[in-house]
């Protein structure tokens, strides 16, 4: 007897269907890309309330689109009577991101919440909105250590629009430096600290992280690194290469006891793939533990799935060689 084909839309139809209260913080509620689900890994939805964001990472027939926004319609009318359905449909390849409001409208500014914190964020253009859904427990781990050890110093790397920044000085963090080469982002990042009424402890580089170590190294040692690089980005960070020579400078950036929270976002390259360079460019500290991921971010591999791992320097110098270190470059 033949077996039944996967149909590709069906989960996506049942996690609409099972949708049984009105989201009011962003977050994701299907997550097709973690491979659980087959025929619909390329369907993920989201709540950026008062907006749905509905994405294809391949290409799709009209009618499904209209299929998902006509079952979205159906329980949206059941569960928030008289309210409209806001939903904005966006195709992705690995070049381009093509987005379209399919109905209602998206809020200017648009601002969501998560835990308690406010960030602003853009849905109708580019491939990143502002928010990163799957790091939600990156954020949490990091504003609950803060408040635990409150008064201590962080730098958030890649820092992008500074979310990592609001949950650091929202859990009792006294200074946190953000660096990214994105100063549009940064601008952003900003505009998330007023949104949350944080008015000081945060500064703003707009540097290329690699040819700033001088400026970097000056506001710390820190208590608490961050490290969040996009895995693959032409002329930004390339993990393969890059990833080492972040580590090779972490000794100078971490106090004694202090912690690196580093991640890793490409399926392609497992937890072992931090483990093995932390273990021979940044000998002094210990690995802690794998923070958990979201569970509407499940995944069928533990390797494919974000990897946010947290070290703690447990040496008081540096062990690398003598002569391995690059070489701190004019500012």
């Amino acid at each position: 007897m033949p077996v039944p084909l996967p149909v590709p839309l069906q989960p996506l139809l049942d996690a609409i269907a099972a949708l049984d209260h009105v989201p009011t913080e962003a977050c994701r509620l299907f997550h097709g890309r973690g491979g659980r689900f087959a025929g619909s890994e390329h369907w993920t939805l989201d709540a950026y309330p008062p907006v749905f964001l509905l994405t294809s990472f391949a290409p799709v027939p009209e009618d499904e689109v209209a299929q998902v926004q006509q079952a979205l319609s159906q329980r949206w009318a059941a569960i928030a009577p008289g309210q409209p359905l806001n939903l904005v449909f966006q195709h992705r390849s690995d070049v381009r991101a093509d987005t379209q409001v399919l109905c209602g409208h998206v809020p200017e500014p648009h601002v969501v919440e998560e835990a308690g914190a406010r960030f602003k964020v853009h849905l109708p253009r580019g491939f990143n909105h502002g928010l990163f859904l799957d790091m939600a427990e990156g954020r949490r781990w990091v504003r609950e250590a803060m408040a635990a050890q409150p008064g201590g110093r962080v730098l958030n790397l890649f820092a992008y629009t500074c979310a990592f920044s609001v949950a650091a000085l929202q859990g009792g963090a006294h200074q946190v430096v953000n660096v990214d080469m994105a100063s549009g982002a940064l601008n952003i990042g900003k505009q998330n600290h007023q949104l949350n009424g944080l008015t000081h402890g945060a500064s703003f580089l707009p540097h290329d992280i690699f040819s700033s170590w001088g400026k970097i190294t000056r506001s710390g040692p820190y208590q608490l690194l961050i490290a969040d690089p996009p895995s693959y980005q032409k002329g930004s960070f390339v993990a393969e290469k890059d990833y080492a020579r972040l580590m090779r400078r972490l000794a100078d950036l971490v106090v004694p006891g202090g912690h690196a929270l580093l991640c890793l976002n490409s399926p392609k390259l497992g937890p072992g793939f931090l483990q093995d360079l932390m273990a021979e460019h940044a000998p002094g500290f210990t690995f802690v533990q794998r923070l958990g991921n979201p569970a509407s971010f499940a995944d069928i591999s533990a390797e494919r799935a974000l990897k946010v791992m947290l070290y703690q320097r447990t040496e008081f110098f540096s062990q690398e060689p003598a002569g391995t270190r690059e070489a701190e470059p004019a500012l």
